[in-house]
């Protein structure tokens, strides 16, 4: 007898959790997904527990979700303040060195600390630009966005975001740019080999220009009145370091705009405190050796922003770099940096509640859908999750509804 009511009271315990797999089993199993590629991940950070799994440590290509890694890059490796210029003086020449910061000029910062800061100057400036050694473009980004603003180049010292802004009234920025814009039809907003620009319809545009050493002296020269010099050699020894804005602040634009430019200039500023010199696959193989050595599948990482289709990650690899995120930093901190939903960034219409429960990452491309972050449930329970979708022929906005019914039921039952 005792036999019996030791088995009914370990039923009755662990019948909950038998209730809540027997949902997600159900969920994931269904015809919906009978011809694409599904994954998700459920972890308490607290308990250190894996809740539930469904092909979890499949590989999937992860889009924007990859901004998880930039950011936790970031966080364990740049200062709080983004450094934006190295310099030195010597033998009467200001020599200066650009750090890859993206928010010198760039639309959303405005940042001017640099500008101010060389315009102030009354010894010749000399400019070291040969601290970069990487691609301006990662591999694996598709040739034909080059004209798109989501692709702008990488650089080691970006102005005005690598972006120029059209107004609907023609009014150009940087006015260097002006007489290069034409006002008619293109297939592509700009030539494929020179900065020629193409406008046609009364909007807003925001093209990315064609960088180069050149173009760079030109562009500092044009906002501070003044010639400056290429120099391909920068002094030994201690520099100093100009600082612009709040990392913080930085890490959060990227994350809740998905913002391809900023999260790739973040690994190229990181790289410098590794090696010296821009080079995003050496600050990502240091992550990975360095901090991330007991990730659960080895991704293949190659980018900073996402664009790339040659990146491969596991739900349980987001779910992995959250969890150590989460046991790093302060709990509200954490959750600012990630889009809320129903409320800002990219989740802004999406996952819509009277007490907001999801925090995360968005991650999309054709036939790539996947969100990582961080969910609160009623109990007050804050779970980490990673849903991943690839291959798959249904609407994003049938995708969506399909996620909800997911993250609503472990809101209400975990």
């Amino acid at each position: 007898m005792l036999r019996y009511v030791i088995i009914v009271i370990i039923v009755f315990v662990n019948y909950p959790v038998f209730c809540q797999t027997q949902f997600l089993d159900s969920h994931f199993t269904s015809d919906f997904y009978k011809n694409q590629w599904v994954g998700f991940n459920l972890y308490d950070p607290v308990e250190n527990e894996e809740l539930y799994n469904y092909q979890g440590d499949k590989y999937f290509i992860p889009a924007s979700n990859t901004k998880i890694m930039t950011l936790y890059t970031g966080l364990k490796i740049l200062p709080d303040s983004i450094p934006s210029l190295k310099y030195q003086i010597l033998h009467d020449t200001l020599y200066i060195a650009g750090t890859g910061d993206p928010t010198t000029l760039e639309p959303f910062f405005k940042q001017r600390k640099v500008i101010d800061f060389l315009s102030n100057q009354k010894l010749p400036i000399a400019v070291y630009l040969d601290n970069f050694n990487d691609s301006k473009w990662a591999p694996g980004w598709s040739w034909e966005d080059y004209s798109e603003y989501f692709s702008a180049e990488r650089s080691p010292f970006p102005l005005y975001g690598n972006i120029v802004t059209i107004s609907s009234t023609l009014n150009v920025s940087p006015i260097y740019f002006q007489s290069l814009v034409k006002k008619e039809k293109h297939q592509y907003f700009r030539d494929f080999t020179n900065n020629l620009f193409y406008v046609s319809t009364p909007k807003t545009y925001e093209i990315p220009y064609i960088t180069s050493q050149d173009l760079t002296l030109k562009l500092i020269e044009s906002e501070i009145n003044k010639k400056v010099y290429k120099t391909n050699t920068f002094p030994t020894g201690n520099s100093n370091i100009l600082y612009s804005i709040p990392s913080d602040s930085l890490y959060r634009r990227m994350m809740l705009v998905s913002d391809n430019f900023l999260a790739e200039q973040i690994l190229l500023m990181s790289s410098l405190y590794v090696n010296e010199r821009m080079n995003s696959e050496v600050v990502i193989n240091h992550i990975l050796k360095k901090h991330l050595s007991k990730i659960p599948q080895e991704p293949r990482w190659v980018d900073g922003s996402g664009l790339s289709r040659y990146n491969n990650f596991s739900p349980k690899d987001f779910v992995y770099v959250l969890n150590e995120m989460y046991h790093d930093i302060a709990i509200e901190r954490l959750l600012s940096f990630f889009p809320v939903g129903g409320v800002n960034g990219t989740l802004k219409n999406s996952y819509k509640a009277k007490s907001p429960y999801i925090f995360a990452k968005t991650g999309s491309m054709g036939q790539v859908f996947n969100l990582s972050g961080f969910i609160k449930t009623k109990t007050g329970r804050i779970l980490i999750f990673s849903y991943m979708n690839n291959n798959f022929k249904h609407s994003n906005s049938s995708l969506k509804l399909q996620m909800k019914k997911i993250f609503e039921y472990i809101r209400d039952n975990y």
